[in-house]
């Protein structure tokens, strides 16, 4: 049940941050929205993994700052799977969506699951 509400909240934001930067990051409405959350979860739990390991060095380095560009080429992942109803600019906006999408959630989870 958390996963559902986590998908449905990640799209609210997929939403609200479209509505903030519509010259650079589409989407053609909310249910690609939700397709788009969907498949973001779904590369969080198989693909996020494997590139947290193979770039730890990096990201102990960075002191874990490095974590915001795996989301951000999570994110191209997603825009690449989607097609035509869900586009991110470029490499630049996918980091900046992805640090907001990251402080919502950290905002969001710390209200809702206390």
């Amino acid at each position: 049940m958390k996963w559902l509400i986590g998908i449905l909240i990640n799209a609210i934001l997929f939403m609200a941050i479209a509505g903030f930067f519509e010259e650079s990051f589409y989407l053609s409405g909310f249910g690609a929205a939700l397709g788009a959350s969907f498949i973001l979860s779904i590369l969080n739990i198989l693909v996020r993994p494997i590139l947290i390991i193979l770039t730890l060095p990096i990201t102990v380095l960075s002191l874990g700052l490095f974590l915001f560009v795996i989301n951000a080429v999570t994110l191209l992942i997603t825009d690449g799977l989607m097609g035509s109803s869900f586009e991110i600019a470029g490499f630049g906006t996918a980091i900046l969506v992805s640090i907001l999408m990251s402080i919502a959630n950290v905002i969001i989870q710390k209200v809702v699951w206390r």
